[in-house]
């Protein structure tokens, strides 16, 4: 890069309109913070004006010029929605209102959008950033729709703007920023780079690092324009977009480029990136007025880049709300199912053995209170699962790896399922290959295998057969648990592992439709895989493939 030695940097300041903000408010103090919070925006400039009443307030808006009102919604004189609805009676040119309150309420948020006011925002909860960004961004929709306000440069960025706004789709803003940029400035490409941090400890400049994201032309990673940004983010960190204004750069060679760099800035003034325009041209000087133009174009695609963003995770938020829902929806309505049948029974032993204990036998006795203890066992387990899926729904399930004795720990469990179920069916255990130097959580093991064994015995009649295979080669183990029992309509079977889902043809054998779920998911926190092969009337094979080393 000897090329750099030449560079010559120049730079041009941003000139901004100062905006003024009309404070109407009748605490001095709340006054003086919001005079403090905005003056200190580095990207914008505001002059005040102040206003203990609402009258007074009204006065002022005839008066004097102002852009935008700061207004609190309990005021001496009338309430922020009153003063909203007189200044649309007085005929008042419409002026941007950001309504402030002590308390947060939907509904007096709701009432003050309706009567015009741009946004809503609660005391207890403001910060510099937030304010600034909030009254930065209602200024900017205002001067958008006021196209007399705005000179031909500027009127441009606007349409550009309204153009942007259109889309959601992040690459798709981007593309039509760097398209609209090189017709409007005639220059000869442009790019936009996008900037991450790599230490939170390394001094701004040094710690971001440049990621092409979009250009007019193509071009590699190490072309001349990225060879400059990054030369002047490593040799010149405090000229990076910390300073919040467009920069030039020239460098000169065989042939002179010159290149107009603005920031993206977020919200909290957060560098998303860096808008670039490139002249490969002796004749290109950059005027300010174009300075000024790709300056409103970078704020402009930061504020739709960030819309873009929120929006993505609202949408986020409210389908992982509807799941959510489903899923609480579920769990009463099993529980409720579940429920009542074990209680039922209880309720019938209880009752029987309460009124004529005295005349029951020794066995009979024995066999009611074994009823009691069986179906408070059911009701126990289906807690139990309920609780164990919450914490997976809420993704806090804890994964622990340790050296696993897996044939030693997987023959256990047979002989205890070996026990519970008695002889009414026969489980035979099989190894194959090398299980050694697994690792895995013995506690999530455990509920894989209970899971998968304790469905094939309920499923299967009695007299039949259930196979456990174990299986190890260099790299990972199988696990099969194969039995002869009324397998799956082959319809449902890419459902089975959901939650609360169970096959059409199980009749009465009780069961939550949990189990199969919990497994997959503790099957996945080890980095494997659970798989089925099934046939209606003719039984079911589940296959789980584990990592010996899991992580």
């Amino acid at each position: 890069m000897a090329f750099l030695g030449k560079e010559k940097l120049f730079h041009i300041p941003l000139m901004s309109n100062i905006w003024t903000v009309l404070i109407t408010d009748d605490c001095r103090e709340d006054r003086e913070i919001y005079q403090e919070y905005l003056s200190s925006d580095p990207s914008q400039s505001y002059r005040f004006i102040e206003a203990g009443s609402a009258e007074m307030g009204l006065a002022l808006c005839q008066k004097q010029h102002c852009d935008a009102i700061l207004l609190d919604f309990r005021l001496p004189d009338m309430t922020g929605l009153e003063f909203l609805d007189e200044l649309k009676h007085q005929s008042i040119a419409p002026l941007p209102v950001i309504m402030l309150t002590g308390q947060g309420d939907e509904r007096v948020a709701v009432q003050a959008m309706k009567r015009g006011a741009q946004d809503y925002l609660v005391k207890q909860d403001l910060e510099p950033d937030v304010l600034q960004h909030t009254v930065r961004n209602v200024l900017q929709q205002a001067y958008l729709k006021d196209p007399s306000s705005q000179q031909p440069g500027q009127r441009l960025a606007a349409e550009i703007a309204l153009c942007l706004h259109r889309s959601l789709d992040p690459a798709e803003i981007l593309q039509t920023t760097v398209t609209e940029a090189k017709r409007a400035l005639g220059c000869d490409r442009v790019v936009i780079y996008q900037a991450t941090s790599n230490s939170t400890d390394a001094p701004e400049g040094k710690a971001l690092t440049l990621t092409h994201r979009c250009e007019t032309n193509s071009s590699s990673a190490a072309d001349p324009v990225h060879k400059f940004v990054s030369f002047l983010m490593e040799n010149h960190p405090a000229n990076f977009p910390a300073t919040h204004k467009p920069s030039i750069l020239v460098l000169g060679n065989r042939k002179k480029e010159t290149y107009l760099l603005a920031p993206i800035l977020l919200q909290s003034s957060t560098t998303w990136g860096l808008l670039v325009a490139c002249q490969h041209s002796n004749q290109q000087v950059w005027q300010p007025d174009e300075v000024r133009f790709l300056n409103d174009l970078a704020s402009q695609c930061a504020i739709v880049l960030q819309q873009s963003e929120q929006l993505t995770q609202a949408l986020e938020a409210l389908e992982s709300e509807k799941q959510l829902n489903l899923i609480r929806s579920q769990m009463v309505a099993t529980v409720s199912h579940e429920y009542r049948s074990p209680l039922a029974a209880i309720l019938a032993a209880a009752s029987t053995l309460k009124l004529h204990r005295h005349q029951l036998s020794d066995v009979k006795q024995e066999q009611f209170l074994h009823v009691i203890e069986d179906k408070a066992r059911q009701m126990t387990q289906l807690v139990d699962a309920l609780l164990v899926l919450e914490v997976f729904e809420a993704g806090k399930a804890k994964f622990s790896p340790m050296p696993c004795e897996l044939l030693q720990f997987v023959s256990d469990l047979i002989d205890e399922q070996r026990q519970i179920m008695g002889d009414r069916r026969e489980l035979t255990f099989k190894i194959t290959g090398n299980t050694k130097g697994f690792r895995g959580d013995q506690q999530l093991l455990r509920v894989i295998l209970v899971n998968l064994l304790s469905n094939a015995i309920k499923y299967s009649i009695d007299g039949s057969e259930i196979e456990v295979h174990l299986i190890g080669n260099d790299n990972d183990v199988l696990i099969k648990v194969k039995d002869e029992g009324i397998g799956m309509p082959v319809a449902e079977q890419s459902q089975v592992f959901q939650s609360f889902e169970r096959g059409s043809n199980v009749g009465t054998i009780a069961g939550t439709g949990l189990g199969l779920a919990i497994a997959k998911a503790c099957v996945e926190l080890h980095g494997g895989e659970v798989t089925l092969v099934s046939q209606e009337g003719k039984g079911t094979q589940f296959t789980v493939c584990l990592p010996k080393r899991a992580s």
